[in-house]
C-alpha cells in the first residue's frame, strides 16, 4: 500500500494545528462528533430529497468504544460515508471540507444543517492520536476504503470490509507523557463528560457500551456490574424548545445544574431571533452575584453553541461589560469560524447577535422594573454597581443605553427611585436634579448642606457608592435637566432679596474675622463666608471646581502616591450663636480665635467623613474649650 505524501502547505498546517492551535487537547472528540453529525445529515437530507426508501430518522446513531488494553478510540456513524475519491479529497489535503461544499451547494434549501468542516476538525485527532484509521463505505457503493495516517509524514488508501455505509474512525491514543495524560480519553467517566460538555445536544444519539453497576438478582445486599448500551446526549436543547412547552423548575434547573448555582435565577430571558442572523439565546440573570464577581479572576461571558454543539465556553465578545453579570448561551447556524471552532472570527454575524443581545437585555430590565418593581430593586442591589460603571466607562459612550436603568434613593420617597421620576416630581421652579454624596443613607439624610433645599422642598437624590458621583458628572443631565451637588459653590436657587441682603450685611460686618479665619486655615480652604444654604447647623464644607469633597475623599482611598484636592469653602452659619462668639473670642483673643478656627474647620471635616489632619491638637482644642467653661 503506497505511502502518499501530503502537500507542503498541508503539511505546515497539520503540524501548527497538532501543537499550536487548539488549547485544549479534548476538542478532539467534538470534533469527530459534529463531523459524524454531519455525514449523517447529508444522508437524512439525501433520503428526503431524493424519497429514498428504508431509512428514517430512528436508524441514525453515533457510536463511542474504547479499548483500554489496546489503546483504542473508536468513533463510528452510520451517515453517508466517503468513496475513495472523497477520503483522498476531503482528508488528503487540509482545509478541504466536503461539508463546507455541501452546505454551499444547497444553501438555498432549507431542511439541512451542516456542522462541521472535514478536513479541518478531523485532524485534531494528532493531538490525542499516534495513528489514525478511518473505514468509510460511501452510501449506494459496494467497496469500502481504509485511510490511514501516523501524522505529517503522510497517508496510504486501500480497499477494506464494511458492512453497511458510514464512517468508523479508530485512533489510537499516544502514551502517557510528563507532562500529557492522555489515559484519560480512554476512560468512560471521561469520555461521558466531554461528550457532556461539548455534544450534548448533538441531534442524533451518541451511544456507548458502559459499566453500570446494579443489585444482583436472587441475592440480598450484593451487587454486579453489568455493560449496558447507554445513550450520552441528551439531543434536544432545551432554548430550541418553544417557551410555552417549558416550565419555570425547568428552566431553573437547567440554570443550576449548568451553571453551577444553588439558587434560582432572578430573570430568564428565552428568545429566538430569525433574520438576516438567527440564533436561540437562553440568558439568565442570577438572583445573586457570583463570589468573585467585583475581581479580576471573574470572567464574563456566554456560551457560545453552532447548531448545538459547544464552540466556546465564555464568548466575552457576546456581552457588554455593563451586562457581564448574565449568563447563559447562544446556538447560531450563522457564525462564520476560522480554522478551529475554538476560535472565532469577530464578524459581522457575531456583532449583529451581541447587538441584539444587549438591547433584549435592556428591554427585560425595563420590563421588569416596571411590572415587578420589588424584584427589579433587588436585582439593581446586587449588580447595579456594573451598570453604573457602564455609565462612566468609556467617556459615558453607553450613558443613553444604561441612564433608564439607574436608581438611587430618594429624601422624600424614602426609597429607590429613577430619573424619570424623579424629574416628573419636580417643583415648577426647581431647574436642577440635586444630589449628596456620602457613606450612607442615614449620614447623608443628616448633611448640614441638604437643610436649604429641605426647606423648599426638593427632592434629593443620595449616593452612597463610590462609583455614583463620577457616573453622574460623565452623565451631566437627564431630561434636559442638569445635576447639581448640595455642597457645590452654586445650587442654582434664586434666593429671596431680603435674606440676600441679610447674608451682604453678615458678610460686610465680619469681614475682618471671616479673612482671618482663611488665613488661620492657610490654603485649606479657598474662602471663608457666610452661609445661604446653612439653617440649624453651625457651620459646613462646600467646593468649587471639577472635584468635589466626596471625590477628593474617593480618589485619595486608592493606592496612589498622587493625592488630589477639592476646592474647600468654609461656609458659617449667620443665624448661630457660633458665629458671634467667634467674633468676640476674635476681638479679645486672636490666638485662640484661631485654635477655635481650626476646630470649626475640623469639625466640618468630621460631618464630611474626611479625616482629621491632627487628631491629637483637636483633642487638645476641645479638652481646652471644656475646661474654660
Amino acid at each position: 500500500m503506497a505511502k502518499k505524501q501530503f502537500k507542503a502547505e498541508s503539511k505546515r498546517l497539520l503540524d501548527l494545528m497538532i501543537h499550536s492551535i487548539y488549547t485544549h487537547k479534548e476538542i478532539f472528540l467534538r470534533e469527530l462528533i459534529s463531523n459524524a453529525s454531519d455525514a449523517i445529515d447529508k444522508l437524512y437530507y439525501k433520503s428526503l430529497t431524493e424519497n429514498v426508501t428504508g431509512i428514517t430518522r430512528e436508524q441514525f446513531e453515533i457510536r463511542i468504544a474504547a479499548d483500554k488494553e489496546s489503546r483504542l478510540l473508536t468513533i463510528t456513524d452510520n451517515g453517508i460515508g466517503m468513496t475513495k475519491e472523497e477520503l483522498e479529497s476531503n482528508l488528503g489535503t487540509i482545509a478541504k471540507s466536503g461539508s463546507l461544499n455541501f452546505k454551499k451547494d444547497n444553501e438555498q434549501k432549507e431542511d439541512i444543517d451542516i456542522i462541521g468542516q472535514f478536513g479541518v476538525g478531523f485532524y485534531s485527532a494528532f493531538m490525542v492520536s499516534s495513528e489514525v484509521k478511518v473505514i468509510s463505505k460511501a452510501y449506494g457503493e459496494g467497496q469500502a476504503y481504509c485511510w490511514e495516517s501516523s501524522g505529517t509524514e503522510g497517508y496510504s488508501i486501500a480497499e477494506c470490509e464494511k458492512d453497511g455505509c458510514g464512517t468508523e474512525i479508530i485512533l489510537k491514543i499516544k502514551e502517557d507523557t510528563e507532562d500529557e495524560k492522555y489515559d484519560e480519553f480512554l476512560q468512560e467517566y471521561r469520555i461521558r463528560s466531554l461528550i457532556k460538555r461539548y455534544s450534548d445536544y448533538i441531534r442524533y444519539p451518541i451511544r456507548m457500551k458502559t459499566e453500570q453497576r446494579r443489585p444482583k438478582e436472587g441475592s440480598e445486599g450484593e451487587f454486579e456490574t453489568v455493560i449496558e448500551d447507554q445513550t450520552l446526549n441528551s439531543m434536544i436543547p432545551i432554548w430550541r424548545k418553544n417557551k410555552n412547552e417549558i416550565t419555570e423548575d425547568e428552566y431553573n434547573g437547567f440554570y443550576q445544574e449548568k451553571f453551577f448555582d444553588f439558587a434560582n435565577p432572578a430573570k430568564v430571558i428565552h428568545t429566538n431571533v430569525e433574520g438576516m442572523v438567527s440564533y436561540n439565546a437562553l440568558l439568565f440573570i442570577p438572583s445573586k452575584p457570583p463570589y468573585n464577581y467585583y475581581t479580576k479572576e471573574y470572567e464574563k461571558g456566554l456560551q457560545l453553541y453552532s447548531s448545538g454543539v459547544l464552540i466556546m465556553d465564555k464568548c466575552a465578545d457576546l456581552l457588554p461589560d455593563y451586562f457581564s453579570f448574565v449568563k447563559g448561551l447562544v446556538d447560531s447556524q450563522d457564525l462564520s469560524l476560522n480554522i478551529s471552532r475554538e476560535m472565532l472570527q469577530h464578524d459581522r454575524q457575531l456583532k449583529a447577535i451581541s447587538s441584539r443581545i444587549e438591547k433584549k437585555i435592556k428591554s427585560e430590565l425595563t420590563e421588569l422594573m416596571n411590572v415587578d418593581r420589588e424584584k427589579y430593586e433587588e436585582f439593581f442591589k446586587n449588580f447595579g454597581l456594573q451598570i453604573k460603571y457602564g455609565i462612566y466607562d468609556g467617556y459615558g459612550a453607553n450613558k443613553e443605553t444604561l441612564k433608564d436603568l439607574l436608581l438611587f434613593y430618594s429624601s422624600t420617597e424614602k426609597k429607590p427611585v429613577t430619573l424619570a421620576e424623579y424629574v416628573s416630581r419636580m417643583k415648577e421652579d426647581q431647574k436642577f436634579i440635586y444630589y449628596a454624596a456620602g457613606d450612607t443613607v442615614e449620614r447623608i439624610d443628616r448633611l448640614p448642606q441638604t437643610e436649604l433645599l429641605k426647606d423648599k422642598g426638593y427632592e434629593i437624590l443620595y449616593f452612597t457608592d463610590d462609583i455614583d458621583e463620577f457616573a453622574i458628572r460623565i452623565l451631566s443631565e437627564f431630561d434636559g435637566k442638569e445635576f447639581k451637588s448640595v455642597s457645590g459653590d452654586d445650587l442654582g436657587i434664586e434666593e429671596d432679596q431680603k435674606e440676600t441682603e441679610e447674608v451682604k450685611k453678615e458678610t460686610e460686618d465680619n469681614k475682618e474675622l471671616l479673612t482671618f479665619m482663611k488665613d488661620t486655615l492657610s490654603g485649606k480652604v479657598s474662602e471663608v463666608r457666610i452661609s445661604q444654604r446653612l439653617k440649624t447647623h453651625p457651620v459646613c464644607l462646600s467646593s468649587g471646581g471639577s472635584i468635589s469633597i466626596e471625590m477628593e475623599k474617593i480618589l485619595n482611598a486608592m493606592p496612589s502616591d498622587d493625592k488630589v484636592k477639592a476646592e474647600k469653602v468654609l461656609e458659617l452659619n449667620a443665624s448661630h450663636p457660633v458665629l458671634k462668639a467667634m467674633k468676640d473670642i476674635y476681638e479679645a483673643d486672636k490666638d485662640k480665635a484661631g485654635t477655635y478656627t481650626e476646630l470649626l474647620y475640623n469639625q466640618a471635616l468630621m460631618i464630611e467623613g474626611l479625616p482629621i489632619e491632627d487628631p491629637v491638637a483637636f483633642s487638645n482644642a476641645v479638652c481646652d474649650l471644656i475646661a474654660s467653661k
